[in-house]
């Protein structure tokens, strides 16, 4: 039976001060989406300050793919539960969000106010490739421990395969759990060779797997957006779709037009995508409307991570439950290996930004930069292209 490496530090001795500064500079600096904010809480939590071993940042990420919401903001939200319990908890998750809901509110006055985007082209351009060089270090430092033996690196595979070919994120980590689980049980029995060849089948099996007179009150914007923070799994492409069915096609709220202008803003934004909702809020009903529709997207999660995050110690401590966790933290892997490659296509564009991707990678490889420098570099560096036209 595996346990989690490396000794937790007292609880005590990190300050909700020191968990407030953290996360509020990591919520006002941290672009990229939850592939890119995991991998800056790993370089923040385990690389410098130590306060989780490799293993248990891992077993925390596993731990927040099988909960709907939010991914990085409910894993801010278990470090703190890690740190200082309860008030931890809610001193973490809040200073993650409040920046970005500020960030993005500000943006959504301005849109209103102006009728337009701020120009954002040149940052975009400069932060896109950057961002690959982020979520690659994070992917090379937890490779080692996700995918430590054969069972658990054919899950990996068999995850980052569906995951391209569109198999649904809860499908694959579901699915990736059940077949580590399976293959542990099998091998235990008959063998290695016998136990990784089980995955076949259950590989087979994941990839197997009207307008409303509503009007947008507060109460109906806080349900609204509750709804969606309650059930939604997967990545920021999914939350748009979530928004789009229920503020466009079933409420009539909002047209596509708005809902693409906030989904734009929940890009360039920093901080959890999911303060796109604070944007579409403030669109409803001002800035009571932006405070209730991001507590209402925000709250389930603080309500999941209450519920889970005692019982991930004790999931460790079972056979069969930790070896569920071994392979959902394989296929959780596998899920940022996909969002890499999707990124990538989108990112680099021509010769420059390929270089910027490089650099970046190289830069935080050999440590010589931190995710945060080498984002902000690259928006600087986007922005200075475009002033001389050497942007596509």
């Amino acid at each position: 039976m595996r346990v989690s490496e490396g000794a937790q530090p007292p609880a005590s001795r990190t300050s909700l001060r020191e968990l407030a500064a953290l996360f509020a500079r990591l919520g006002a600096t941290s672009f990229g989406g939850p592939a890119v904010h995991i991998a800056m809480m790993r370089e923040e939590v385990v690389v410098r300050r130590r306060w989780l071993s490799e293993a248990r940042f891992l077993d925390l990420v596993g731990a927040t793919a099988l909960i709907p919401g939010p991914s990085s903001t409910e894993l801010a939200i278990h470090i703190g539960w890690e740190r200082r319990r309860w008030s931890g908890l809610l001193v973490a998750g809040l200073a993650f969000i409040v920046p970005a809901m500020l960030i993005t509110g500000l943006c959504a006055w301005a849109y209103v106010r102006f009728g337009a985007l701020p120009q954002t082209a040149g940052i975009l351009y400069g932060l896109k490739p950057v961002v690959l060089g982020v979520v690659a270090q994070a992917l090379v430092a937890l490779a080692p421990g996700a995918l430590r033996d054969t069972r658990l690196r054919t899950v990996g595979v068999l995850a980052f395969v569906l995951a391209l070919c569109g198999v649904s994120e809860l499908a694959l980590l579901a699915g990736g759990g059940l077949g580590a689980w399976l293959a542990a049980r099998v091998s235990a029995s008959r063998g290695e060779r016998a136990g990784w060849q089980q995955l076949a089948p259950v590989g087979s099996l994941v990839a197997a797997s009207g307008t409303s007179a509503l009007t947008p009150g507060l109460p109906a914007i806080f349900g609204v957006f509750a709804k969606i923070g309650a059930v939604l799994f997967g990545s920021g492409y999914v939350l748009v779709a979530f928004l789009r069915a229920e503020l466009v096609a079933r409420y009539g709220w909002i047209g596509d037009a708005q809902l693409l202008d906030a989904v734009a803003i929940g890009q360039v934004t920093p901080g959890p995508v999911f303060t796109t909702a604070t944007f579409l809020g403030y669109l409803l009903a001002g800035v009571p409307g932006a405070l209730v529709a991001t507590a209402g997207i925000f709250a389930p999660a603080f309500v999941y991570v209450a519920l889970s995050g005692p019982l991930v110690t004790r999931l460790r401590a079972s056979r069969a439950a930790s070896a569920f966790l071994d392979g959902v933290n394989a296929a959780s892997l596998a899920l940022m290996a996909a969002v890499l490659v999707q990124l990538a296509q989108s990112a680099l564009v021509d010769v420059a930004t390929a270089l910027l991707a490089v650099a970046a990678t190289w830069g935080l490889v050999s440590r010589r930069v931190t995710a945060t420098q080498v984002l902000a570099l690259g928006a600087c560096a986007g922005v200075v292209l475009e002033q001389l036209g050497l942007t596509r």
